[in-house]
């Protein structure tokens, strides 16, 4: 795996920005017949993770995740029961188990590099944040204890590897193929598999002059296989093709032509082909013209069988998606390969390529490669190992004496029950003190052999911890006081919803900029900027969303006779802060949400709204000449008259109220509105909502109908928040202060010009983003892949980490 995809977005203009009730109708007829087919589609029988919506904003556990964990790889046959923050869907076709712990970062590292973190955010459509832990996570996982499990319920095939002697469990042939007996299909090179031992694949450098086959993009257990073999001879430009033969699957012979090679020959390598410059000398058959005969014979589901079949291939120039190498079915230990004289005398009883005959003949070669598949597809893999064990392998299996042994009490630990049941472990990482045996561990130095070495093996274990500590050790190196780095993250994270506004009138509070600024959304902290000649303000959001509003909303608002300016921040930081917020606007987990807050009456008649721009509404400056003159006066000396004190009260009690059946009467005519999230402080009234519709269609008609929701005093806008987060600011403060002993001119010191760390930094993310791009594209179907950023922790305090979530569909990449 790309990850699941999310809705596609409709970018079509609509005529009628408020839907009638029968096209309203229509639309959500619709709606519901799509639904319907996903459903009945393959992809609602996939396994899939989703976080229980009231558990959605709260931080996970060591002991939550292990939760997830246990259920995943065990299930309800073990008397597991589902985790209690999240729901694993299917999970009886969950293929393994793949963690990975990034040491050194945190939530907020996630977030303020969210742009080159892109195969992350994408990959993975389901987060939550994650409690850091002082105690080393790995072993944690592989030690933690489970309550209760019954051997006894797992499935028949789990018995059968367990049943498997050890010796068996680790032979080459099991590892990569399992033990049970499947057909054809299984066996077929899979693209990525070719790509890495360099078979001819369409797209691929250095076989652009190839020609490919007729065949289809899938086959089937039925369909037709054919056995290939080519003999080359030596010439000017290297090896080249001199004869081919194929044979159909009844062993018949379709095709043996001799050919003749384009440049002079050096050598005709008799030996080993059976040619001579006498049998060629007649020959006018070209490359060509036997590629046009093959591509004439094969029928366009054939599945091609060769012994190193790529070899012959490339010599025939030629590309075809499907093939079966019966050099990599009967595997050997450490890469090495059975010649195919060796296999077809141990395991067809047949002698080929013998020293009587004057070189290899392909008809024979093309045939006994042919029957050593069909023979490997019949008795499947166990037993074409049991069978040929000492013959082919070297060793035999010696059973152990069990007398006077007695039996080892059962022991609950995760670790100890997978490997009881038969399914395989493995940690990669550092090395470090593991609850787990050593021979399932494999210590590296970096996170580059440790994906190396998981990408490298011939069957990926099914439940695997890899622990990535390169970033870690390198963010020491640039910066060796971690506080003081995290402290900068913040700071740049915090400036996204910060906004200036000024000149404001003489005399404005901190309690009026509050009060004008939180019809966007709710406010964290208002700072007055006293040092310029006029007053201004520095306003803190507690979401983005807030603050995008007030630069659309307030900027040129006309407060008192005095025309405000609203704008953010200019640091180095935020020169990317359009592209992050449409990042984060196109978010798999924002496609469907909308943020709306509701005005006062008063606040909403002093402002105006103007045109869409780039698809969401732009609620622009008012003109000059309208002003608010509702807003609460600003006070003279420090007071204001009696008739304004009862204004401003009357004011702030007009409050708007949002509910949930009143959010759903209005924003339901857009489209099925799926969910609705109204934060709000016990005893008080939201004041801004996130709606969840079941479709991003939803959402952009809702945008589109921006003018008929400002009449009934709504501004909207699309979510930027992760719904994860309680707020953005929230994931800026450490979970125990240690901001208290920072000095003013430290946190001056956070806007800094430091482009060579921030670049760093950047090309480290990348680099971190793209092993997990090839990690997660490696891991077969159906896994349920996680990432664990572990977040920090000192004696000050801590910042939270983060945890993404994803099964791996058939569709990913």
């Amino acid at each position: 795996m790309e990850p699941s995809s999310s809705t596609s977005c409709n970018g079509k203009k609509r005529k009628n920005i408020c839907p009638t009730a029968h096209e309203t109708a229509k639309r959500l007829k619709t709606g519901q017949e799509g639904d319907e087919a996903v459903e009945c589609g393959c992809t609602s029988c996939s396994p899939r993770i989703s976080v229980l919506p009231e558990n959605l904003q709260q931080a996970i556990t060591l002991k939550e995740l292990t939760e997830l964990l246990h259920y995943a790889a065990l299930g309800k046959t073990g008397g597991i029961k589902q985790p209690s923050w999240c729901r694993l869907h299917h999970q009886r076709k969950v293929k393994g188990v793949n963690v990975v712990l990034v040491e050194g970062l945190t939530q907020s590292h996630f977030y303020k590099h969210y742009l080159p973190l892109r195969r992350l955010r994408t990959n993975y459509t389901t987060r939550v944040t994650f409690t850091p832990s002082s105690n080393n996570l790995a072993s944690g996982i592989f030690r933690s204890e489970l309550p209760k499990f019954d051997c006894s319920s797992v499935s028949q095939t789990d018995k059968e590897n367990n049943a498997l002697h050890k010796a068996l469990k680790i032979h080459p042939v099991i590892c990569r193929f399992g033990t049970e007996r499947r057909g054809l299909t299984a066996y077929v090179l899979t693209q990525e598999e070719m790509i890495k031992r360099h078979y001819p694949v369409k797209g691929m450098p250095g076989f652009e002059e190839f020609v490919c086959t007729d065949s289809d993009d899938l086959v089937t257990d039925s369909s037709p296989l054919y056995g290939l073999d080519c003999e080359m001879c030596l010439t000017e430009k290297g090896y080249e093709l001199a004869r081919v033969s194929l044979v159909d699957s009844d062993g018949k012979c379709v095709l043996d032509d001799l050919v003749k090679p384009e440049n002079r020959i050096l050598n005709y390598l008799t030996k080993f082909s059976g040619i001579t410059a006498a049998m060629l000398q007649p020959i006018t058959t070209t490359l060509w013209d036997v590629r046009t005969k093959l591509r004439m014979l094969l029928p366009r589901d054939a599945v091609l069988v060769g012994h190193s079949i790529n070899n012959d291939l490339v010599a025939l120039k030629l590309i075809h998606q499907h093939v079966i190498d019966t050099s990599l079915l009967y595997r050997r230990e450490f890469g090495q390969r059975f010649k195919l004289k060796v296999l077809a005398e141990t395991v067809l009883k047949r002698q080929i390529q013998t020293e009587e005959k004057k070189g290899h003949n392909p008809i024979e070669d093309a045939l006994a490669a042919l029957e050593l598949a069909q023979y490997f597809i019949k008795t499947g893999p166990r037993q074409v190992v049991e069978l040929h064990l000492e013959e082919l392998w070297g060793y035999t299996i010696v059973e152990e004496s069990t007398d006077c042994v007695s039996a080892p009490a059962p022991s609950n630990r995760f670790s100890d029950i997978l490997q009881t049941i038969g399914r395989s472990v493995a940690f990669l990482g550092k090395r470090s003190d593991v609850a787990l045996d050593l021979s399932n561990q494999q210590w590296h130095n970096s996170d580059k052999q440790v994906l190396a070495s998981f990408r490298g093996k011939t069957k990926c274990p099914f439940f695997s911890v890899l622990q990535f500590s390169s970033f870690s050790n390198q963010l020491k190196s640039f910066f060796p006081h971690k506080e003081q780095q995290h402290q900068k993250v913040c700071a740049n994270l915090r400036d996204m919803c910060v906004v200036f506004a000024g000149p404001l009138p003489a005399g404005f509070s901190e309690k009026d900029v509050k009060r004008l600024f939180r019809c966007c959304g709710p406010v964290h902290k208002i700072k007055m900027l006293n040092t310029t000649v006029r007053v201004h303000a520095e306003v803190e959001f507690k979401l983005l969303e807030g603050a995008l509003l007030a630069l659309k909303t307030l900027n040129g608002l006309n407060v008192h006779g005095q025309s405000i300016k609203v704008q953010r921040p200019v640091y180095e930081s935020m020169l990317d802060l359009d592209l992050t917020l449409d990042a984060l606007m196109g978010d798999t987990l924002n496609t469907s949400r909308l943020y709306a807050v509701k005005l006062n009456p008063s606040m909403a008649e002093s402002i105006n709204i103007s045109a869409k721009v780039n698809g969401y509404s732009k609620c622009s400056a008012v003109t000059p000449v309208q002003r608010a003159n509702r807003l609460p006066p600003a006070k003279a000396n420090g007071h204001c008259s009696e008739t304004e004190s009862t204004a401003a009260k009357q004011l702030s009690t007009t409050k708007s109220k949002l509910s949930e059946e009143t959010l759903r009467d209005t924003f339901g005519h857009f489209g099925t509105v799926e969910r609705i999230l109204l934060p709000a402080k016990p005893g008080k009234h939201a004041r801004h909502a996130c709606i969840k519709f079941d479709s991003s269609e939803g959402k952009h008609v809702a945008l589109s109908s921006y003018e008929d929701l400002w009449k009934e005093h709504y501004l909207i806008c699309p979510s930027l928040t992760p719904l994860h987060l309680p707020s953005w600011v929230a994931m800026t403060t450490p979970m125990t202060s240690w901001e208290a002993n920072v000095s003013a001119e430290d946190e001056e010191r956070t806007h800094m010009h430091t482009s060579s760390q921030e670049q760093e930094m950047k090309l480290m993310m990348k680099k971190l983003d793209r092993r997990l791009g090839k990690l997660f594209r490696s891991l077969p179907d159906c896994t349920l892949s996680v990432v664990v950023l572990l977040g920090h922790t000192s004696s000050h305090g801590h910042l939270p980490g983060l945890c993404l979530m994803e099964v791996k569909q058939e569709s990913a990449s």
